[in-house]
């Protein structure tokens, strides 16, 4: 059996330490910034790369990351294991339930965002492949596909965390993004596996091509069905018989590289497979947040930032950046997503804001399209220069989405949760330590003395609850719903002593939470209260703080105290 030399390991430990440490460094100055990760770990493998540390010290570069032999083998496998892990992470992002508990938007606003792009898309890399980067021996009919595809997959962990980042993720509105997301991955990646399928060794006759295509369709079929129901019932006896978190991240990986491996055996990319065997494992209710979070940063911490990091090993920034190709791929992009989220929207019945709000909300592209782009180098579909401009769209449309998603749904005149809120909606002590006692709870403290019917309105806060659960995190939980024919915003806060699971990211219980209904067709209270009480809970002391008020008083001094210190 053959083996790596001393001299090789060496290398080896060497490279993973470098290429990890200064991809961390960097990943965590990005979010410092309030900027992707991603961005940070693209940027350490520029640095490491032929861009900078082979132009300035080719002999260290080359002793580092050799660009043949068992060490860039290594190297190799280990970046393919990590995009493996980072899908099966991508992929438990996804609940396409909350596609069709959206109601008439999120369907409407998904089909939009996907179509528009891919039909502008395909026509661009139709008759203008030159300009756009395709490669000279490259398919005209595939590069047509891939860059269509590109352009109209979004980045699900970006989306996610710019909205938790605005306080928006749990929201409607955020609703609607995560929805229009999912469903655009989900369909983007079927599309591209069947690019790469085209592309491989498996596909050389039409039976081929057919099989291929048979086996792919079986799989996701499977995989979203029997498999989802096996996984379902398997995740207790992981849970009952295998120490937490250990057995639950075991369970997963396994399973994402199981199917991986059939993926890549039918002749579609092991990613395609890791993706799916995610989005099964995310669907399972058994499946707790807190879990899910340390799967998250289990893939996030240690594998996304080497693949990423990776990437800029493989291409010279400089000699590779053509200004006119940037420029043009960004402004078909952006204008292509822009348009669909903002026309799905609309159609969906959004307010023009709103709808705006989406559109820039799809518009960050991430480490998926960079992701698709790498594939493609490496397939031979697109060039170099094509390469860098995807990278640099995607790095561009993901930064420049939050800021200008806060600026929308910021606009406007600033109302906060004390205005809404009555002595009579304040129960200083919950009796109920349940998440439905405690929606049945406050919806009856805001129901009383109106003319609003009490089962109505539990039943609206419930079925939201379902949907998503609306723990943020930090002690703090928001369950809201619009109710048609209200008249006017109500708002209940109710403090637990001992803390209810609303199933939040960080696992803790709540003990502050906040009950919001609004009027059906004015979504712009829900977004801005939420937007407060995510940023006013940032800070670890403010859940404790509101659990020393006295009185509805102390309560609301607090909360105007703590409004003017944050400058909300």
């Amino acid at each position: 059996m053959e083996s790596l030399s001393s001299h090789q390991v060496l290398v080896m430990l060497l490279s993973f330490a470098v290429l990890l440490g200064v991809a961390r460094i960097l990943g965590e100055l990005a979010q410092r910034f309030r900027q992707p990760a991603v961005l940070g770990e693209l940027l350490a493998g520029v640095l490491l790369g032929p861009t900078v540390l082979g132009a300035f010290a080719p002999e260290l570069a080359l002793f580092l990351f050799p660009p043949v032999g068992a060490n860039a083998i290594a190297l190799n496998a280990i970046a393919t294991l990590a995009i493996v892990l980072f899908l099966l992470v991508a992929g438990m992002e996804v609940d396409l339930s909350i596609v069709w508990r959206q109601g008439r938007v999120a369907p409407k606003v998904s089909l939009s965002s996907i179509l528009i792009p891919f039909a502008l898309g395909f026509t661009a890399a139709w008759f203008l492949p030159e300009l756009l980067g395709r490669h000279a021996g490259a398919d005209p009919v595939i590069f047509a596909l891939f860059l269509a595809t590109a352009l109209s997959i979004s980045a699900l962990p970006v989306i996610a965390k710019t909205l938790m980042d605005l306080g928006l993720y749990r929201s409607d509105l955020g609703m609607v993004v995560i929805a229009a997301a999912i469903f655009d991955d989900l369909v983007g990646w079927i599309i591209f596996a069947v690019v790469l399928g085209l592309i491989s060794g498996h596909v050389g006759t039409a039976n081929g091509f057919l099989s291929m295509i048979g086996f792919t369709l079986a799989f996701t079929a499977g995989i979203l069905t029997l498999g989802r129901w096996l996984i379902h019932h398997a995740m207790p006896y992981v849970q009952a018989y295998t120490r937490w978190p250990g057995g639950e991240l075991s369970f997963a990986l396994i399973l994402a590289l199981l199917g991986a491996a059939f993926t890549e055996w039918i002749g579609v990319h092991a990613i395609f497979g890791s993706f799916l065997v995610g989005v099964a494992i995310g669907d399972s209710p058994h499946l707790r947040e807190r879990s899910r979070v340390i799967i998250d940063q289990f893939v996030s911490f240690i594998f996304a930032p080497v693949f990423f990091a990776s990437i800029g090993l493989q291409v010279n920034f400089i000699t590779s950046f053509n200004l006119p190709l940037v420029l043009g791929v960004l402004f078909i992009a952006t204008v292509c997503k822009l348009l669909g989220g903002y026309l799905g929207g609309r159609w969906g019945g959004m307010s023009v804001r709103d709808a705006w709000a989406v559109g820039f909300g799809l518009n960050a592209r991430g480490g998926m399209v960079i992701i698709l782009g790498l594939l493609a180098l490496q397939a031979s579909i697109i060039d170099q220069y094509l390469f860098v401009a995807l990278v640099i769209m995607a790095i561009v449309t993901s930064v420049m989405s939050g800021p200008i998603m806060r600026l929308l749904v910021r606009h406007g005149s600033r109302q906060h949760l004390v205005d809404f809120l009555s002595a009579r909606h304040f129960i200083r002590n919950l009796r109920a330590d349940t998440r439905r006692g405690v929606v049945e709870e406050l919806a009856g403290a805001v129901c009383a003395g109106t003319t609003l019917d009490l089962a109505t309105v539990q039943a609206a806060v419930w079925a939201r609850e379902e949907a998503l659960p609306t723990g943020l995190g930090k002690g703090l939980a928001v369950p809201h719903a619009r109710v048609p024919g209200l008249p006017r915003p109500l708002v209940a806060v109710g403090l637990s002593s001992v803390g209810v699971d609303f199933d939040a990211p960080d696992g803790r219980p709540a003990r502050v939470i906040v009950l919001l209904l609004t009027q059906e067709h004015d979504p712009g209270i829900q977004l801005a209260i939420l937007s407060e009480l995510a940023h006013l809970f940032r800070d670890e002391r403010m859940a404790p703080r509101v659990l020393e008020t006295r009185s509805y008083t102390d309560f609301v001094a607090l909360m105007r105290t703590a409004v003017i210190e944050a400058h909300i």
